[in-house]
């Protein structure tokens, strides 16, 4: 399934690459190139630069099965349920990711790519060896912990075991297939106590909202993978999210 790229991507600092991606990351690849920061959040960085510099590795796999006699369930994301004892965003399902550290270089530069792996791999186990980073979506701002977000989009190409590194950061670590994100009986409305209202999916046990499913929800919205849902299907959320 996996072929080269028809269109070669740029490289920034050698490591971004689209060369070999599956074809059905195409038109994901396409929505990168084109999406402008207004499409994805109304909730941009403030212009004076104020905010914390971080990164999420937004992860796809191809869902291989196990064995010769099993299906996979098709593409997938990776996605962790945060621990209920941090300080930000506790209990959340989210992407891998978290805050540039000085090691991770210019945050207008190569840094949120290299932050985006570093804490994947802390977080989830990940051999970083296996991902090939294809993309990054513009800045995204997070009001309530004051985070400027850069979403860096990669390939799973060499899959490797994940799991719970520090239950402190984090309480489980779990792929989805991108069939359950796109099936409209898994897609709600999420409605927050302040009355903010936001996709959300109901998957793998868990209600992802908030800024992943905001994220995910464009993904799937330009890259043309959704499917039309019923948007008055709401769930309300606990008044401590």
């Amino acid at each position: 399934m996996t072929r080269a790229s028809d269109t070669q991507g740029h490289t920034r600092g050698g490591i971004l690459s689209k060369e070999g991606l599956p074809g059905w990351l195409d038109p994901v690849v396409r929505a990168v190139e084109t999406v402008r920061p207004g499409q994805l959040s109304r909730f941009l960085p403030p212009e004076d630069g104020a905010g914390r510099q971080s990164a999420v590795l937004i992860l796809f796999g191809d869902g291989g099965g196990n064995g010769a006699d099993e299906a996979g369930s098709g593409p997938e994301l990776l996605l962790m349920e945060r621990a209920g004892t941090l300080r930000s965003h506790a209990g959340q399902p989210a992407f891998p990711g978290g805050a540039l550290d000085p090691e991770d270089g210019d945050p207008q530069g190569d840094g949120p790519l290299r932050a985006a792996l570093r804490e994947a791999e802390e977080e989830t186990g990940l051999d970083p060896a296996g991902v090939q980073l294809f993309g990054v979506l513009p800045k995204l701002y997070i009001p309530v912990s004051g985070f400027v977000v850069t979403p860096v989009l990669a390939w799973w190409r060499e899959p490797t075991p994940v799991g719970v590194v520090d239950p402190n950061e984090t309480a489980r670590v779990f792929t989805v297939p991108v069939a359950d994100l796109t099936d409209p009986a898994n897609r709600v409305t999420a409605v927050h106590p302040r009355g903010h209202r936001g996709p959300a999916f109901l998957v793998e046990s868990a209600l992802v909202w908030g800024f992943t499913a905001g994220i995910i929800d464009r993904l799937l919205h330009f890259a043309g993978w959704e499917r039309p849902w019923d948007r008055e299907k709401q769930v309300p959320l606990d008044w401590r999210s």
